[in-house]
């Protein structure tokens, strides 16, 4: 954690073990503790002896992108800290200036939920994580009246977000050049293996720069994205970071394909 207080000026120890609810929801304050968080438990897991070499390729859910380029070594710890906390600091801005929020819609597909959204120029498909499970992000108008179309489309249910403002849509757009400087002056180097990027789907060893900032645009494409996994060969995954949602992703989306996560020390344990 000291390598993350160094490079973001930021006192990250207290931000994990003293912030209350209220600070941690906010996003500058929620991106880096959750980065830091994914950082210790890759480091954990390399420590109790993981094997990670035989990795095909990674992948990251929206900010997880980050932390999947950490272990694939086209990032340090310091310098993703200090991208993470651009990041965090443009998103809060940008949810500032074009305040919005985000529903989950479940039981449709994609080209439905994207239906839902025509016409209204106020909400918009942000992620595709799992089949039936597509996410909405907008003005809070738009995100209502989209909801209340893809419930009359057969959505079986429709859950309102609790965030800080409708990521990866075009209300994000004014993070984008705050986000792009620091980008500009950040140094990646050649991952040991590829990283599928959230924007395209597609396993890529360089262009990190543009596929990061165009990410906070764009729809996270992560049904897409474990699929083009399972075409590089994955049998099996690993999450790694709080939670276990991208997993129970992965067994909606991926038949046969063996699943594990490391949240917590029992996790560790019980995978080594």
């Amino acid at each position: 954690m000291e390598a993350v207080s160094d490079s973001t000026g930021r006192d990250v120890g207290e931000l994990l073990l003293d912030a209350d609810a209220d600070t941690l929801r906010a996003t500058r304050n929620a991106q880096l503790a959750a980065y830091t968080l994914s950082a210790v438990i890759l480091d954990a897991t390399r420590a109790a002896g993981v094997d990670l070499s035989a990795t095909a390729a990674t992948a990251g859910h929206s900010l997880g992108e980050y932390t999947a380029l950490l272990a694939a070594g086209a990032l340090d710890l310091a310098e993703g800290a200090r991208l993470v906390a651009a990041r965090g600091e443009a998103m809060q801005h940008a949810a500032e200036v074009g305040p919005g929020t985000m529903a989950a819609v479940l039981g449709l597909e994609p080209e439905m939920v994207a239906e839902a959204c025509q016409g209204e120029r106020e909400a918009w498909v942000a992620n595709d994580n799992a089949p039936g499970q597509v996410v909405v992000a907008g003005t809070e108008q738009g995100v209502a009246r989209a909801s209340e179309a893809a419930r009359k489309l057969g959505a079986k249910r429709v859950m309102p977000l609790s965030v800080g403002g409708a990521f990866h849509s075009p209300l994000m757009a004014p993070a984008q050049e705050l986000l792009d400087r620091a980008l500009s002056a950040a140094a990646f180097s050649q991952p040991v293996w590829p990283v599928v990027a959230n924007v395209d789907a597609t396993a890529h060893t360089s262009g990190f720069e543009q596929l990061l900032s165009a990410q906070l645009v764009s729809p996270v494409r992560w049904r897409e994205s474990l699929l083009a996994l399972r075409g590089l060969g994955v049998e099996r995954t690993l999450e790694l970071g709080p939670g276990s949602e991208l997993s129970g992703m992965v067994k909606r989306t991926l038949d046969g394909v063996a699943r594990a996560n490391v949240a917590t020390p029992d996790d560790l344990a019980q995978l080594s």
